[in-house]
């Protein structure tokens, strides 16, 4: 008779034990971002229409961490998980709209 899977051993636990949630608001906000700059590059622009890069670099910081947190993934280290947080989702979007908000006012 075969003996009954017992738990696993101390520290080999699998690194994905538990599916992650997913998160509509993060990924939303994602698909949003991601169909903005594809489609219409110019609406995070400057007034004067050049590019403003800092704006670009938050709002793509906030359009990848709206993936990576939208799907339900959950980085294992803590800087990780902080960069790719529903958190750092809000973070992004408000410093790069606040800078082209600023900049572009």
């Amino acid at each position: 008779m075969a003996a009954a899977p017992g738990p696993a051993a101390a520290g080999s636990a699998p690194i994905a034990a538990t599916p992650g949630r997913l998160r509509p608001l993060p990924l939303l906000a994602a698909l949003a971002l991601m169909l903005g700059l594809g489609i219409a590059p110019n609406l995070f622009a400057t007034a004067d229409g050049r590019a403003d890069h800092l704006a670009a670099l938050a709002l793509c910081w906030a359009m990848s961490a709206g993936f990576v947190a939208g799907v339900g993934f959950r980085p294992q280290a803590l800087a990780w998980r902080l960069l790719f947080s529903p958190a750092a989702v809000a973070l992004g979007l408000a410093l790069g709209l606040g800078r082209l908000l600023m900049v572009g006012g």
